[in-house]
C-alpha cells in the first residue's frame, strides 16, 4: 500500500514525481489559506519568512547539515550560475553530457572550459586539471544513479570541486552522507513542493560565491535592509538567498516536514520495491532507482491515456517514477498498459 494514503488524492495512476510531484492535503489548504488572506488583504508578510525557515531546516535535515549552509531561492540554475560565476576564466569542468540542461547551460554560457563526456565515464574523467565536477546525483532522462562516495572520493584527491543536484534524489534517495561542495535542488518534484522552491547548500570549506542576485532578502536583518546602503549580507549561506514566492513556501514547508516525518529511508524502501516490482513485471533485473525508463510503444501516449495513468516521455522512451503515494496497484495497472 500507499505510504501516507490520507495526504493524496491523485485523478487516476500517478506515475510522474520525476516531471512533477503531488501536492499532499496539507500543502493545499495551507496555500488555499494564504490566498483566502491574500484576497481579505490580511496577509502578514513578515510571518512567512517562518515557512522559508522550516523549509530550510528540512532541506538541512534531508542533508545531514546545518541549516546555516543552506540557501532558498526559485531555480536550480539561478544557483547553478552562481558556482559558474565563482570560476575564473579558463576553468575547466567536467559534466555528464547527457545531464539536464539546468546542471550544463550556466557553464556552457560562461568564461569556461566545459570538458563533456558519458556518465558511466565521469568518475574515472576525474584529473589534477579539472576544477569543478558538475553532475546530477540521479539522471532526469533515465534514473541513473552516480555513485557519490565514488565521486567525493576521486575529486577530492585531484583537488577538485564537486556540484551535486540533487532534484531527482532529495525526497527518495537518502542523502545525508553526500560529501559536495555545492548542493543544488529543486522543490517540485519528489520534496512535493509547487514549482517555485529551490534550495542550494554551500559547505563550510567550499570557496564562497558571488552574490549577484543579492537583494532584501539577502541581508543579515532582511527587514532592516530594504532600503539603501550601505551592503549588508547575511554571513552565512542566507546572502544567497532569494526573495521568496511567498505562497510556494507556505505550501512547501507542510509536505517536507511530511517528507522528515515518515522519513526517507523507509520512502527509499517503499519507493524501490514498487520500482523493482514492475521492473520483475517486464522480465527486467533488479534497479537502484525509482525511475524506470523503458521503450516507448508508438501508441503510449494513447494506452496511457485510456488507463488513466500519468507518466513521461523522455530522451524517446517511457519513464515511470515511483513515490511514497504509489501502491501495488499502480504497478500491476501499469504492466497490464504495457502488456
Amino acid at each position: 500500500m500507499s505510504l501516507a494514503p490520507e495526504e493524496f488524492a491523485p485523478a487516476g495512476v500517478f506515475l510522474n514525481s520525476a516531471t512533477l510531484g503531488l501536492a499532499p492535503r496539507r500543502s493545499v489548504t495551507a496555500m488555499r489559506l494564504y490566498e483566502d488572506s491574500r484576497l481579505a488583504g490580511t496577509v502578514d508578510a513578515v510571518s512567512i519568512d517562518a515557512y522559508v525557515e522550516r523549509g530550510r531546516a528540512c532541506f538541512a535535515a534531508l542533508l545531514g547539515r546545518d541549516p546555516s549552509e543552506v540557501a532558498t531561492g526559485s531555480q536550480a540554475s539561478q544557483f547553478v550560475g552562481l558556482v559558474a560565476a565563482s570560476l575564473a576564466p579558463g576553468s575547466v569542468v567536467l559534466a555528464a553530457e547527457e545531464d539536464f540542461t539546468s546542471v550544463l547551460f550556466p557553464f556552457l554560457r560562461a568564461d569556461v572550459a566545459v570538458r563533456l563526456v558519458p556518465l558511466e565515464r565521469l568518475i574515472d574523467s576525474i584529473t589534477p586539471d579539472v576544477d569543478l565536477v558538475a553532475v546530477s546525483a540521479v539522471q532526469s532522462a533515465d534514473g541513473r544513479l552516480l555513485d557519490l562516495f565514488a565521486l567525493a572520493t576521486s575529486a577530492e584527491a585531484a583537488g577538485a570541486l564537486t556540484l551535486v543536484d540533487v532534484t531527482q534524489a532529495a525526497g527518495w534517495l537518502p542523502l545525508t552522507h553526500l560529501r559536495a561542495d555545492y548542493v543544488v535542488g529543486g522543490g517540485y518534484k519528489w520534496l512535493l513542493g509547487p514549482r517555485g522552491t529551490c534550495f542550494l547548500a554551500v559547505g563550510p570549506s567550499a570557496p564562497p560565491l558571488p552574490e549577484l542576485a543579492a537583494g532584501w532578502y539577502a541581508g543579515a536583518s532582511r527587514w532592516d535592509s530594504i532600503y539603501g546602503p550601505p551592503l549588508r549580507l547575511a554571513d552565512d549561506a542566507r546572502r544567497y538567498d532569494l526573495s521568496p514566492a511567498w505562497g510556494c513556501w507556505v505550501g512547501h514547508a507542510p509536505a517536507l516536514q511530511l517528507l522528515l516525518d515518515i522519513g526517507i529511508d523507509r520512502i527509499h524502501t517503499h519507493d524501490l520495491a514498487l520500482a523493482n516490482a514492475f521492473r520483475d513485471g517486464l522480465g527486467l533485473p533488479a534497479g537502484d532507482s525509482a525511475i524506470v525508463s523503458v521503450p516507448a510503444p508508438s501508441d503510449i501516449a494513447e494506452r496511457l491515456a485510456q488507463a488513466g495513468i500519468q507518466a513521461a516521455v523522455r530522451a524517446g522512451r517511457l519513464r515511470l517514477s515511483f513515490h511514497l503515494y504509489n501502491s501495488e496497484s499502480d504497478v500491476e495497472a501499469a504492466l497490464r498498459t504495457l502488456g
